[in-house]
């Protein structure tokens, strides 16, 4: 019965990870270890081996790094400043608690346009970076969601097989 409750909450913990991509106060890589931890200390500490923990944190790291590198790169590509850069990851976690989901896209969009206007850009170079910074979450968004998913199929297969 205890391993039924377990893998519920492991499932659950997956799902909320999920939703860490639209509500970055939720950590995603941590949610997804709580998940793995739980099945290793609780129903099998043997089963996932060196492999899997090492490929995990690597995972991580990349799963922590897509979403700012992919932000920066699509900001600065699209003529934004660094102030546009680092306004744009605010706002994306500002922006998650003001009209979410919508908020996550709509505020950074707007402070990146803002801030460009104010560091003297044209509207048109304030727009494209603004353009920039929505791409820039984006990309990341799906960068996540592709090494989540890969996190949790790689679990699955160890554990199941």
């Amino acid at each position: 019965m205890l391993d039924i409750i377990i893998w519920i909450v492991i499932a659950a913990l997956f799902i909320l990870s999920f939703a860490g991509i639209i509500f970055p106060i939720i950590p995603s890589p941590l949610v997804l270890w709580v998940g793995f931890l739980l099945y290793h200390f609780v129903i099998s500490a043997g089963e996932l081996t060196l492999t899997f923990w090492i490929a995990m944190v690597i995972l991580t790291v990349l799963l922590i790094v897509s979403d700012i590198v992919a932000n920066s790169y699509f900001v600065k590509k699209f003529g934004g400043s660094k102030w546009g850069e680092r306004g744009a990851a605010v706002a994306v976690i500002v922006g998650s608690f003001i009209i979410p989901p919508f908020g996550i896209l709509i505020v950074p969009f707007i402070v990146v346009l803002l801030i460009e206007m104010v560091q003297k850009k044209s509207s048109q170079e304030a727009l494209y970076a603004s353009i920039g910074s929505l791409i820039g979450f984006l990309g990341g968004a799906i960068a996540k969601v592709v090494i989540q998913v890969i996190m949790i199929v790689w679990f699955i297969v160890v554990v199941v097989i």
